[in-house]
C-alpha cells in the first residue's frame, strides 16, 4: 500500500495462462433471438439506446441502428443459455466507428472504422460450470451512431426445450429478517421458477415474485432466478444483491473521512500526535501492526521510538488521546500490515497467534477495531483454488477465521475495514488466481471479503499504485481521473464476473464502500485533483457528472466516504486533502 519512502511506485503485469478442457464441439444453429432484427423491434435483446432501422441493412429487411451519445455508447445486449466448458463463435457485422463486439466477463473485439458493413468474430469457451452468456454490441461515446446485422452466436444450446433466461431479479422491498424480489418472465412453456443463492434453491414458485424470509437482520444476499418445465431448468438469470434491514448503527457519520496515521514510524513527513489529529477524520487507522515473522501470527504494535520521533507522546498521553478521540465520535483502529508487514496465517497456531496478539493490542490502547491491509504475498492461492465462495487455501481460510472471531469477541460495534489494492480486488474480473501458469495473488481478497460481508464496515479499495483495470463498461480506467474511482467503485457495489470461475461476485452495501487515495503528489502513485475526486462523489453519490460512464448498480446515497494515505502527508502538504474533501463530504445529500 503505502511504504515508509517519500514515494511509492508499483507497476503491476499480469501474464495468465491456462488450459481448456472442450467438452463438446457439436454445433447448433444461431442461439440468439431476432438475430436479424427482422421482427422490426429490438425483441429479444435489451438496449441502453438504439432503434431499429430499414436502412442500411446487410441482408434482410431492417437492422440496429446505435444511437450513441456523449453520455451512452448505445450497448446492447442478450442473454443466453449455454453449455459448461465448451467453445463458441459469436460475430456480428457493424457498420460505423468504434463498435465493439463481446462477451460480458470474456473476450471482446472491435473496429475503429467501418465505412461498410464488415464482421467481427469472437471466439470463447464458456467456464466449467458456466450456463449462461450475455453477448453485447456497443459504440463509443461521442461517436455518431452505429449499425450491426445478422448476429450470430454459434455453438450448442442449453437443454432443449427448457424456457429461455428470465429477466434478472429486482428488490421490491426488505425487511429485517426478509427480501421480495420480481422478475421478467421467460418464454416457452414454464413450470415455475426456481430461486437461486448460490448454487442453492431458497424457494420455488410458478409466479414471478417471490420473498425469502428467515433471514438474520443487516446481512447481504445475492440473488438469480432460472425457469423450468419437463424438459429441463433454463440457465440462471444474471444475479441481484440485496440486504436485510436492522443493521447496529456503528456511529459514523453518513459520509467518512478516513486516513492512515504514521504511529509507528515517521519516515518524510512527519510525526503527528493523536492528540494533534484535526477533528475532521472520523476513522483512524494506526499504521501498522507488524508480524514478528512472515508465518507466526504474532502481531505486535510498537509506537514510534523518541530516536525518530522526537515529539512522539507517552503511552498515557497517547491513550488518553484515543479516548478524546472517541469522546468526539471518531473510531480509532490499529492496522494490520502494510507495505513491509507481510503476514501469511499458513496453520492453525498461527491463526491462534493472531486473534489473541491483536486482541492484546485492541485491548492494551482501548481501540474500536481492526483494519486489514495485507500486501504482497500474505494473500494467495494454492493452484486449483478457484472457488472464492469456498477457499481451501490455508492463509485465506484462517484469515477469515480469525476475524469472524475476532467479530465475535468484540461484537456488534467491532469496526472492521479493509484496504486492498486493486490487483487482489477488481483485477479479479479479468484475471483469477489458482493458476500454477499464473500470479495466483490476483483476486485473492475476494473470499475474504465474502466471506466477512456482513461483518465489514468499509471496504477503502486503494485506487493508486495500481496498472490499468477494466470497469464493468469492458473498458481499461487508468489512475488519477474520475472515471477510475467511479468505474473501480461501481462494479463493487454492482457486483462482477469473475474469470476462469463461471462464478459472480455479488455486489456489497452502499455504506459498505469508500475509495482510497494519496493525499498529495508525493504521497502515492495515482494522485487525484480535488475537482476529479468531487466528480466521482457526484456520480457515485448523486448519479450525476459522471462522464460518460453509466453506474451499473446505480447511485449510491449512503456511499461511505474517502479514505487517504495519510494523515501525516495530508499535514506536510497543508491540508490539502483534509480542507477539499472534509466539506465536500459534509455537504452531500
Amino acid at each position: 500500500m503505502r511504504s515508509r519512502c517519500l514515494a511509492a511506485v508499483v507497476a503491476v503485469v499480469l501474464a495468465v495462462a491456462g488450459l481448456v478442457t472442450v467438452v463438446s464441439s457439436a454445433q447448433a444453429a444461431n442461439l440468439l433471438v431476432n438475430s436479424g432484427f427482422e421482427s422490426g423491434s429490438l425483441s429479444g435483446w435489451t438496449c441502453s439506446g438504439g432503434s431499429v432501422v430499414s436502412s442500411p441493412v446487410r441482408s434482410g429487411g431492417y437492422a440496429l441502428n446505435g444511437g450513441v451519445t456523449s453520455s451512452d455508447t448505445a450497448q446492447c445486449s442478450q442473454t443466453v443459455a449455454v453449455q459448461p466448458s465448451t467453445a463458441y463463435t459469436l460475430s456480428a457485422w457493424v457498420r460505423g466507428s468504434y463498435v465493439y463486439l463481446g462477451v460480458t466477463g470474456g473476450a471482446s473485439t472491435w473496429t475503429p472504422s467501418a465505412a461498410e458493413y464488415s464482421q467481427l468474430t469472437v471466439a470463447f469457451t464458456t467456464g466449467a460450470s458456466q450456463t449462461s452468456a450475455q453477448i453485447y454490441l456497443h459504440g463509443w461515446y461521442g461517436q455518431p451512431a452505429y449499425q450491426a446485422d445478422d448476429v450470430s452466436l454459434d455453438g450448442p444450446g442449453g437443454t432443449p426445450g427448457a424456457p429461455s433466461v428470465p429477466g434478472a431479479p429486482s428488490v421490491t422491498s426488505t425487511t429485517n429478517s426478509a427480501i421480495s424480489l420480481a422478475w421478467g418472465a421467460s418464454t416457452g412453456t414454464v413450470t415455475g421458477y426456481r430461486v437461486y443463492e448460490g448454487s442453492t434453491v431458497v424457494q420455488t414458485v410458478t409466479g414471478t415474485t417471490a420473498t425469502i424470509g428467515g433471514l438474520q437482520s443487516c446481512t447481504s444476499h445475492s440473488y438469480a432466478v432460472a425457469a423450468y418445465n419437463s424438459n429441463g431448468e433454463s440457465a440462471k438469470s444474471a444475479a441481484t444483491s440485496a440486504s436485510t434491514t436492522g443493521c447496529t448503527s456503528t456511529g459514523l457519520p453518513k459520509h467518512a473521512l478516513i486516513g492512515y496515521l504514521h504511529a509507528s514510524f515517521a519516515n518524510g513527513s512527519g510525526y503527528v500526535r493523536m492528540a494533534d489529529v484535526p477533528t475532521e477524520w472520523n476513522i483512524i487507522n494506526l499504521a501498522f501492526g507488524e508480524p514478528t515473522s512472515v508465518t507466526s501470527g504474532d502481531i505486535r504494535f510498537n509506537r514510534c521510538p523518541a530516536s525518530e520521533c522526537p515529539n512522539v507522546e507517552s503511552e498515557a498521553d497517547f491513550v488518553a488521546a484515543v479516548k478524546a478521540k472517541q469522546a468526539q465520535g471518531k473510531k480509532v483502529l490499529i492496522s494490520i500490515g502494510g507495505a513491509n508487514g507481510q503476514v501469511q496465517l499458513t496453520t492453525s497456531a498461527a491463526r491462534d497467534a493472531f486473534v489473541s496478539s491483536v486482541a492484546a493490542i485492541i485491548d492494551r490502547y482501548g481501540l474500536d477495531g481492526l483494519d486489514i491491509d495485507f500486501e504482497g504475498h500474505s494473500l494467495y492461492f494454492n493452484a486449483g483454488d478457484t472457488d472464492f465462495r469456498n477457499p481451501t487455501t490455508p492463509v485465506i481460510v484462517n484469515l477469515i477465521s480469525a476475524l469472524k472471531t475476532l467479530k465475535a469477541r468484540y461484537g456488534a460495534n467491532f469496526v472492521l475495514t479493509m484496504a486492498p489494492e486493486t490487483f487482489f480486488v477488481q483485477v479479479g474480473y479479468q484475471f483469477y488466481g489458482g493458476s500454477s501458469a499464473g500470479d495466483n495473488r490476483t483476486g485473492s481478497y475476494l473470499p475474504v471479503i465474502h466471506a466477512l460481508r456482513d461483518s465489514l464496515t468499509v471496504l477503502h479499495v486503494q485506487d493508486y499504485n495500481s496498472g490499468p483495470v477494466m470497469g464493468l463498461d469492458n473498458q481499461y480506467h487508468n489512475m488519477g481521473g474520475a472515471d477510475f474511482h467511479i468505474a473501480m467503485t461501481d462494479m463493487l457495489k454492482a457486483g462482477f464476473p469473475v474469470a476462469n470461475t463461471g462464478q459472480t461476485f455479488p455486489g456489497l452495501r452502499q455504506d459498505q464502500l469508500a475509495f482510497g487515495l494519496p493525499a498529495a503528489v508525493s504521497a502515492g502513485n495515482g494522485y487525484t485533483a480535488p475537482a476529479a475526486v468531487h466528480q466521482a462523489l457526484d456520480c457515485l453519490v448523486k448519479g450525476q457528472n459522471c462522464g460518460g460512464y453509466t453506474l451499473r448498480g446505480g447511485a449510491s446515497p449512503s456511499f461511505r466516504g474517502l479514505m487517504t494515505w495519510s494523515i501525516n502527508w495530508d499535514r506536510y502538504y497543508n491540508w490539502e486533502f483534509k480542507n477539499s474533501h472534509a466539506p465536500y463530504l459534509a455537504a452531500l445529500p
